[in-house]
């Protein structure tokens, strides 16, 4: 089974694959949207994409993005994200002047940069800039990366979990073709995920979030974004605990419609045990 996802070979979001789906085979591709296509042409079975990080907030192009791909929602995985300052074999500490990584990674590790007189590079991504620590024969240059990059690509790790945040998670959407069947079962939990856009009447959006607060349902995440670059046109993209099949659930967006003038359900699917 082929798993698709954006970036190099020992990023995070490999990490992720190789922890939701042990046994698939990881397809690294360029673009989130690049990932998306490998799914929709059915050379990839899953896609696994990131989309927000408890430190730096959500990965906004995909919210852009999942509504127009036409794919689905079947799990989530939420990765602990442990930064590691990875160099070229025998290269201590103290040797190292620079350290390259992506942007959002050097601004999570920058308490542990100033304590040891490191630059801070900013990279593609975190395991490219660890592929080219590797390639570059330069033991002052290190990289911000997983310990899966460092085994990937031959480097060492000088100091492990050097995060500023030891809660750093990021939760990821394991996005397929097509829904998959999802039956109610008691002794489970849920998620639901949809996104909708409101009527063009005043209070539209306080009164469609009405019925999950009358109806006793938990909205854990709601997103809003313009829709064909116009102010008065409005989508939401939202997180809900429970199945549609529950009768509260089912309440909240029958009064959900009323409001609206769309509602997609874009996927059912079981509650990562992170939230449980």
């Amino acid at each position: 089974m082929k798993i698709s996802f954006q970036g190099e070979l020992g990023s995070y979001s490999h990490q992720a694959c190789g922890e939701a789906f042990p046994d698939a085979y990881p397809v690294p591709c360029a673009t989130f949207a690049a990932a998306m296509e490998k799914v929709k042409s059915a050379e990839s079975k899953y896609a696994i994409i990131p989309v927000e990080n408890s430190t730096y907030g959500r990965v906004a192009d995909i919210y852009y993005l999942l509504p127009k791909t036409g794919l689905f929602i079947v799990k989530e995985h939420f990765l602990r994200v442990h930064i590691n300052l990875l160099a070229l074999p025998g290269v201590a500490i103290s040797e190292v002047r620079s350290a390259m990584s992506h942007s959002v990674l050097l601004g999570q590790c920058e308490k542990f940069l100033l304590k040891h007189n490191i630059k801070a590079i900013s990279g593609i991504d975190t395991a490219g800039s660890a592929k080219l620590v590797s390639q570059n024969n330069d033991r002052t240059k290190a990289a911000l990366a997983s310990p899966l990059a460092g085994k990937i690509y031959g480097l060492e790790v000088l100091e492990e979990k050097i995060e500023d945040m030891s809660n750093n998670t990021t939760r990821f959407l394991v996005m397929s073709k097509g829904p998959e069947k999802m039956d109610l079962c008691d002794s489970k939990h849920y998620m639901t995920t949809i996104i909708f856009q409101v009527r063009n009447i005043p209070a539209a959006l306080y009164k469609a979030m009405g019925g999950f607060a009358t109806n006793g349902v938990n909205l854990v995440k709601l997103e809003s974004y313009m829709v064909a670059g116009s102010f008065t046109s409005t989508q939401f993209y939202a997180d809900i605990e429970g199945h549609p099949d529950e009768e509260p659930v089912q309440r909240a967006l029958e009064e959900l419609k009323y409001f609206t003038s769309m509602v997609t359900v874009l996927g059912v699917y079981p509650a990562d045990t992170f939230r449980i």
